[in-house]
C-alpha cells in the first residue's frame, strides 16, 4: 500500500472499508471523532466509563458509515492523498424533473400539482440513492415519500420491502392517512399495500410497505430487517441516537435509504451521524421561501421579556439551571399572566410546556377556570393516540380555542392547521424543537394565513449576571434571525 493512498470499498449497506497505511487511518479516526454536546454532564462520562466523544471511523476494522463517502473524498483532496475507489453494487441514476413530473402525473395519478420543490427533493433522492432531505414543516415531505415509496416499490426485487420509520405513534397513522389521500385517484390501495405497527401490533406481515415507528422496532434482530430493501427514516433528528444506529446498522442489505427531517442542530456530531446513515444533505427549501410563496403563512414574532422586582431577582441570583426553571414555572404572577394572556388572544392558540405535573396541568386548570367562553384542552405523553385525533379535529372546526400541550407531544409531526397563535411557555434553547414548534402553525387555510408566536422569557439578571433562561432567549433570537424570521421585544414589568 502506497504511503499517501486510500482505497475506498463497498463493505455492505452500512459501511465503507478504507485500505489505507496506519498513519492515514490515525488521521481519519481524528478527523471523524467529535466530543458530543454537553457530555460532560452524561453519566456515563461522570463516572469515566466514557470520554464525551462519538468516533465515526472504525480504527480496527477501518470501516466508517457510507452515507460520509464525500467527506473522506474531501479529506483525501486536501491533504492530497490518492484516491481509488471500488465497484459498488449501486450507481447514480440520471432522472431528469420532467420524468419525475410525468410520473407523478402519469404514474401515479396524485391528485394536485406538485410543487417544485417537491419534485426537485424527489429527483435528487433516486438520483442519489441515499440522502437526507432537509425539508421544512409545510413542505410536503409526506408526498416525497410517498412518490418514492411508490418508485421504490416499482425497482426492488419483488420479495423484498419498504420501511417507513417515523417517531410517533401519532405519525404513523397520519402517514397511513396521507398515503390514502394521495393514492386516491390512482388503483393503488393503501390498506392492501400497507401495514402499521405500534403499541404492541404484529411485526410480520405479507405487506410489502410497512410504517413503524422506531420504539416497536429497534430491539429486533437483524434477520427481521433483512426483507427490507429501501428504508425512509421520517423526522428522524428526533429518533434516539441509539436507537436509530441500531435500526440502520442492522439494515445491511438496504441500498435505498432517505432521511427527512426539518431541522438539523448546530452539532457536527448530530448531521454527521445522520447523513453517515442515510446521505448527505439536501436543502429542498427555507421555511422563509414558502412564506414568500404563500405557501405558509405569515409569522410574526413578539419576544415578551418578563421583568422581575428586585426582591425576586435576589432571590434567583446564581441558582442552578433547574432550581431557576422550578423558581420560574412555579411563580404565581407569571402564570396569572399566562393566563390573562390566553384570554386575550383571539384565534385558535397553541400554549407548549415542558413540565407535565409541574406545568401543564396546573396551567391548563387555570386556564379552563378562567376562560369560560373558550373550549380548553390539553394534551401529553399519556394522552391516548385517538384522543389526540379527536382534539385535533376539533380544532380544525374551532374558531377560539385553546391547547395546552407538552412539546414533547406537539412540537413535531402532528398537522394542526388551523392555529392562529403560539405560546412558549417554557424556556427551550433547542434548535429543533423552537423551529418544530413554531411549524405547528405554519400551514394556511382557507381562512387564516397568519401567525403570532408569543416566545416567553424571564429577566432576572443581576449586574453582569445573565440568568440561564434569558441566555436561552439570546440563543432562540440567533434562530429567528438565522431564519429571517421577523421579531420584535416586548418588555413587560409582572
Amino acid at each position: 500500500m502506497e504511503s499517501n493512498k486510500l482505497q475506498i470499498q463497498y463493505y455492505d449497506d452500512v459501511y465503507l472499508k478504507i485500505d489505507c497505511e496506519r498513519g492515514i487511518a490515525r488521521e481519519l479516526s481524528d478527523f471523524f471523532t467529535f466530543k458530543v454536546p454537553n457530555y460532560q454532564y452524561t453519566p456515563a462520562y461522570k463516572n469515566k466509563i466514557w470520554d464525551g466523544q462519538i468516533r465515526l471511523f472504525n480504527l480496527h476494522k477501518q470501516i466508517i458509515y457510507l452515507g460520509l463517502f464525500d467527506y473522506i473524498i474531501q479529506f483525501a483532496k486536501d491533504r492530497n492523498y490518492k484516491v481509488e475507489v471500488g465497484e459498488f453494487p449501486v450507481t447514480q441514476n440520471n432522472v431528469s424533473t420532467e420524468n419525475v413530473r410525468d410520473y407523478l402525473k402519469e404514474g401515479l395519478r396524485i391528485p394536485f400539482n406538485p410543487y417544485e420543490h417537491q419534485v426537485n427533493a424527489i429527483t435528487t433522492s433516486i438520483n442519489r440513492n441515499r440522502c437526507l432531505l432537509l425539508s421544512p414543516t409545510g413542505s410536503g415531505k409526506s408526498l416525497m415519500i410517498y412518490a418514492l415509496v411508490r418508485y421504490y416499490l416499482s425497482n426492488i426485487p419483488e420479495d423484498k420491502k419498504v420501511l417507513v420509520i417515523v417517531p410517533t405513534t401519532g405519525l404513523v397513522s397520519q402517514m397511513y392517512s396521507d398515503f390514502g389521500e394521495y393514492s386516491t385517484k390512482s388503483n393503488w390501495d393503501v390498506e392492501k399495500n400497507c401495514h402499521t405497527i405500534f403499541s404492541g401490533k404484529d411485526k410480520m406481515t405479507d405487506k410489502r410497505v410497512v410504517i413503524s415507528t422506531w420504539q416497536s422496532i429497534y430491539k429486533l434482530n437483524e434477520k427481521y430487517f433483512q426483507q427490507y430493501h429501501a428504508v425512509f427514516g421520517d423526522e428522524c433528528h428526533l429518533f434516539k441516537a441509539k436507537s436509530l444506529t441500531s435500526i440502520m446498522t442492522k439494515l445491511k442489505d438496504c441500498p435505498y435509504r432517505i432521511g427527512t427531517t426539518g431541522t438539523l442542530d448546530d452539532s457536527m456530531t448530530h448531521k454527521l451521524v445522520i447523513e453517515g446513515l442515510f446521505g448527505r444533505v439536501y436543502n429542498t427549501t427555507s421555511t422563509k421561501e414558502l412564506m414568500e410563496k404563500e405557501l405558509l403563512s405569515e409569522l410574526k414574532i413578539d419576544c415578551i421579556i418578563l421583568k422581575y422586582s428586585p426582591e425576586e431577582i435576589q432571590e434567583t441570583k446564581r441558582v442552578k439551571y433547574n432550581e431557576e426553571i422550578k423558581w420560574i414555572l412555579n411563580n404565581k404572577k407569571r402564570n396569572d399572566f399566562l393566563v390573562d394572556l390566553s384570554f386575550r388572544i383571539k384565534g385558535n392558540t397553541l400554549i407548549l410546556f415542558n413540565y407535565v405535573q409541574e406545568h401543564g396541568i396546573p396551567l391548563f386548570e387555570s386556564i379552563k377556570k378562567s376562560c369560560v367562553d373558550k373550549k380548553v384542552f390539553l394534551i401529553h405523553g399519556k394522552t391516548e393516540v385517538y384522543q389526540r385525533e379527536e382534539i385535533r379535529n376539533i380544532l380544525e372546526k374551532e374558531k377560539n380555542a385553546i391547547l395546552v400541550a407538552s412539546y414533547g407531544t406537539c412540537s413535531t409531526g402532528i398537522n394542526i392547521r388551523n392555529i392562529n397563535n403560539i405560546v412558549f411557555a417554557s424556556p427551550s434553547r433547542s434548535v429543533i424543537r423552537v423551529l418544530q414548534s413554531i411549524g405547528r402553525g405554519l400551514r394556511k387555510t382557507e381562512t387564516k394565513s397568519k401567525v403570532k408566536l408569543y416566545d416567553i422569557s424571564d429577566d432576572l439578571r443581576y449586574k453582569k449576571y445573565v440568568n440561564h433562561t434569558y441566555r436561552h432567549l439570546k440563543d432562540r433570537i440567533k434562530i429567528y434571525e438565522r431564519e429571517n424570521f421577523e421579531y420584535s421585544p416586548v418588555l413587560i414589568q409582572l
